[in-house]
């Protein structure tokens, strides 16, 4: 059966932050779905972020079949949808990275990003940096990305425990990010999708402040704007620090698309708040 897709988004400033650095986008029409949360001095965060988002976005819009190269990279394991991801990643990677060396004010910038490309009832997902992807199925919630920050390093080496990084002052050192290099290696999955799955996109300023069982008690509601709203608040009530960003998608049975998408199938949806 092949799965329709809803989605909302919503970005917030935040209470301590005097820019909003964070940048998210989807396009219903060609699948693709992404959030990035920027850094940089004077602004240069939320450049690096919207050309990352605006680029991967523009990638899958402009994409010919069976065109994509990742810099020599193998990924056999996955599907050519979840290389497609790479390749757009790779590109956003390049064209901030070539821009920071262009501009002095923007020397050094860079961003996360999870990526989300979606076929039917298949979708496959890329990240990197510490910006996440949850899968909520039947009030279950299970992180399907791995964390490319410093805590998180220690954690897998066995150097840390998961509590220990939750309180750590040094959990928002990444050690992978787009910009920074000339190349960059995301991380890529394929996955299924099953009715009524809820897929959550977030910057940290949300993951580190809103507790699992709070984010599938968020989205166990019709309205997936609302759901966005909920979590956002929730970041805030538990005193983020940062600017907080999520994109919710939901997997419908066809028979909705008439009812509820008929205004939305093929509309991109991007960053509209600070």
């Amino acid at each position: 059966m092949s799965l329709v897709i809803q989605a909302a988004g919503g970005t917030d400033i935040g209470l301590v932050r005097k820019n909003n650095e964070d940048n998210f986008g989807y396009d219903l029409r060609h699948g693709i779905f992404v959030v990035c949360d920027g850094m940089g001095g004077q602004q240069a965060g939320e450049i690096a972020s919207k050309i990352a988002v605006d680029t991967v976005l523009d990638y899958f819009r402009r994409k010919e079949p069976n065109v994509d190269s990742v810099g020599g990279a193998s990924f056999e394991a996955v599907s050519p949808r979840a290389i497609s991801l790479a390749s757009a990643i790779q590109l956003a990677n390049q064209t901030i990275h070539e821009s920071g060396a262009r501009n002095a004010n923007q020397a050094g910038m860079g961003s996360t990003i999870v990526a989300v490309a979606v076929d039917g009832d298949l979708f496959s997902i890329a990240n990197v940096g510490d910006s996440r992807i949850y899968l909520i199925r039947k009030n279950e919630i299970t992180q399907l990305t791995s964390d490319h920050s410093l805590v998180m390093e220690q954690v897998r080496r066995g150097l840390m425990t998961i509590e220990e990084a939750e309180q750590s002052k040094m959990q928002n050192v990444i050690v992978r990010a787009l910009g920074t290099d000339d190349t960059v290696e995301p991380d890529l999955a394929d996955h299924e999708f099953n009715l009524d799955d809820v897929l959550l996109l977030c910057t940290d300023g949300m993951s580190r402040y809103v507790k699992n069982e709070k984010i599938a008690e968020a989205v166990n509601q019709e309205s997936l704007e609302k759901a966005c709203a909920d979590l956002i608040a929730a970041a805030k009530s538990g005193n983020s620090d940062d600017n907080i960003t999520c994109l919710l998608l939901r997997a419908m049975h066809p028979s909705w698309k008439d009812r509820i998408f008929g205004r939305l199938s093929g509309q991109p949806g991007q960053k509209t708040s600070t």
